[in-house]
């Protein structure tokens, strides 16, 4: 076994970003949400609505395209969202949602370390959500001493973010500490990483990884396509409502509009 090493860290910057929102923004756009403190409302315009509470997971596919609409409750909200792309094949699907109250995520405590397996598996506990790309989104905290191996096949893109805590990342004679909000990027030369909490505080942090899909990324705006001609296409769907937008041009968040009221 060989644990990986670092490519590079990045911090997140926090910044002003919709009403009344501060964001740390790392990479990607938003498409899995993760509920870490608070609460967020949701709709769409095929009708799907409902509340994320503490700990609660929103997996959506967006598909050939959805307009979705986030308000968040009263009081400090703290939430993580994640941009996973569709392979080609799958761009033109429709769009579907996975919703997953903290309650029935499986978890498992070992050897002082806690994971939450949002998707994947970890310490033998697998994930019941679907990812149509092999994806591994896991929530760790680990008390002091406690040290983490946690498998990831040698092929797959792997990254983490550190949310609390000092968490010490990497081969035992060449780890480095990270301070809370930097993304961490791993190398592909091992089949596990290796991290482990040196300090009394306990750490916080998630790893996520996947399996690459080797295709061109052509992006404009909230479209993400393989070709500039797909762009094209996709964006003129959106402005004439068609192969999927019908409601885009005339469907208002109820959400927004009580928002807007109030201020």
């Amino acid at each position: 076994m060989s644990a990986r090493s670092v490519r590079k860290s990045v911090v997140s910057v926090e910044q002003d970003e919709g009403v009344g929102a501060r964001v740390r923004r790392s990479i990607g756009r938003r498409e899995v949400s993760y509920i870490i403190k608070g609460g967020v409302q949701h709709e769409d315009f095929c009708g799907n609505k409902g509340t994320l509470d503490d700990g609660d997971v929103q997996w959506m596919t967006a598909g050939r395209g959805i307009v979705h609409s986030e308000i968040l409750k009263k009081g400090i909200t703290e939430h993580l969202q994640l941009w996973v792309n569709l392979a080609h094949k799958d761009k033109m699907i429709p769009p579907t949602y996975q919703d997953l109250k903290d309650k029935d995520i499986p978890r498992t405590k070992q050897n002082g370390v806690l994971v939450k397996v949002i998707a994947g598996e970890s310490l033998g506990i697998k994930s019941s959500v679907f990812t149509r790309t092999p994806t591994m989104y896991l929530d760790f905290k680990l008390d002091k001493g406690a040290v983490l191996n946690q498998p990831i096949p040698t092929e797959w893109n792997a990254f983490i973010y550190t949310l609390s805590g000092k968490v010490c990342i990497g081969k035992e004679d060449s780890a480095v500490e990270y301070e809370p909000h930097h993304t961490v990027v791993l190398e592909q030369n091992g089949d596990h990483v290796r991290v482990e909490n040196m300090n009394s505080e306990v750490v916080h942090f998630l790893l996520i990884a996947g399996q690459p899909l080797k295709e061109p990324i052509k992006k404009h705006g909230p479209f993400v396509m393989t070709t500039d001609e797909e762009i094209e296409q996709a964006i003129a769907d959106y402005r004439n409502g068609r192969n999927g937008f019908e409601k885009a041009l005339t469907w208002q968040s109820k959400y927004m509009k009580k928002q807007k009221k109030k201020t």
